[in-house]
């Protein structure tokens, strides 16, 4: 007898009880949907929800796969300098490996554990939504975030921001960014801005403060310290700079929101007009700088004076597009409504990158404000529509 038919009588054993939706969710990822068309006005297409988050998954691997690589080339490119180690080597994955493997383990258990008693309890299908939050989470946090944190932050971001609201389809703020931010709000020392890469340390070896840890200050926090930076544009763009595992590799990112747009998957009005958003905040900084209206040694001026291109290299900002901005559920609908909500996600998070220097990155903030806008700049852009339509009607009546 096959494995499919063997799952087939599997399927009927469970049936009617309560472990129905808990098996159809194993059977489904495997196979196909447990409810298909096959009549009536539908549009019948290859691409379901499952396959929809496992090609955002694919999409996520290589920047996952190198922030492995980045962690360990961090921890020992201070340890042993970074003229002395080579990036792709074993020893560098392996630190990675350790330090990040822990994090998708927690997210995922929590998680989908959670997803499955509320499918058990209320007795729906298990939904496939968290399958791109799970890896998501994560990839934007610290290595070194304590797992118990997590696990209540996972937890948090499932019941409250989204169960509460109905589930996958239903929720008003992204799942992935909601958790991040009950993190920050609340252990906001282990989510610091200048301090989002920390590994323990080896061999006894100690930081400058004499605890057992090497931290990897990112480029944000050093520029809002004002202090000098040692990182090539080409070095921000590859991604060989410290950071969250998923934020530091701009240029993987931008290849897969090329491989989300070309599969028609993410959203090119979101992407490219939140890109064209960020860049012209940071043309107008650096105008003021050039200006003199900010001068050197001021507050803002490091952040200010920093080159608009180069922002969009650093921090979240590319990440935070590409795989949570263009979110089907939470960001606007109608095409207008895209330009507008991509336009002032990129404009949000420079403003709030360069005016907050005790958080500098504001890609997160900006995008659950926009989430929340969303629906009104839809409704505001339908609105215009019914009116230029009922002005056309009109004419062609009088």
């Amino acid at each position: 007898m096959s494995l499919k038919q063997n799952l087939h009588n599997l399927k009927e054993k469970y049936r009617g009880t309560k472990m129905e939706q808990s098996f159809n969710a194993l059977h489904t990822f495997l196979y196909m949907p447990n409810i298909t068309t096959h009549s009536g006005s539908h549009v019948r297409d290859a691409a379901d929800l499952k396959r929809v988050m496992n090609t955002v998954i694919m999409a996520m691997v290589p920047v996952l796969l190198f922030g492995m690589f980045n962690a360990g080339y961090q921890m020992n490119g201070q340890i042993n300098g970074f003229e002395a180690v080579d990036f792709f080597t074993l020893d560098n994955f392996l630190v990675g490996l350790k330090k990040i493997l822990p994090l998708l383990v927690v997210s995922y258990g929590v998680g989908l554990g959670i997803e499955f008693i509320f499918a058990t309890v209320k007795k729906h299908e298990v939904e496939e939504g968290y399958l791109v939050t799970g890896m998501l989470v994560p990839l934007v946090v610290p290595i070194d975030l304590p797992l118990w944190m997590l696990a209540v932050a996972v937890a948090f971001g499932v019941v409250i921001g989204k169960e509460l609201f109905g589930g996958t389809g239903m929720n008003v703020l992204n799942p992935a960014l909601t958790i991040r931010a009950f993190l920050f709000f609340n252990w906001a020392a282990w989510m610091s801005g200048d301090k989002v890469w920390v590994h323990g340390a080896v061999d006894g070896v100690k930081n400058a403060a004499g605890v057992d840890a090497i931290s990897g200050e990112t480029i944000l926090g050093q520029l809002a310290q004002n202090k000098e930076l040692h990182h090539s544009a080409y070095d921000m763009f590859m991604g060989f700079i410290p950071g969250s595992v998923g934020e530091t590799s701009t240029f993987l990112i931008l290849l897969a929101g090329l491989f989300l747009i070309l599969t028609g998957i993410g959203s090119a009005r979101i992407m490219i007009s939140a890109f064209i958003g960020a860049a012209v905040m940071g043309l107008i900084f650096n105008s003021l700088v050039d200006a003199n209206v900010i001068v050197e040694g001021s507050k803002f001026y490091s952040l200010m004076h920093f080159p608009f291109w180069q922002h969009l290299l650093v921090g979240g900002l590319a990440f935070g597009i590409v795989y949570m901005a263009t979110d089907p559920v939470t960001a606007s609908q109608t095409n207008t409504g895209k330009y507008i909500y991509g336009f002032f996600i990129g404009l949000i998070s420079i403003l709030i990158r360069v005016f907050n220097p005790a958080y500098p990155e504001g890609v997160m903030m900006a995008i659950l404000l926009m989430n929340v806008f969303a629906p009104t700049i839809d409704y505001y852009v339908v609105q215009a529509n019914v009116k230029r339509r009922m002005k056309r009607l009109k004419l062609k009546t009088a």
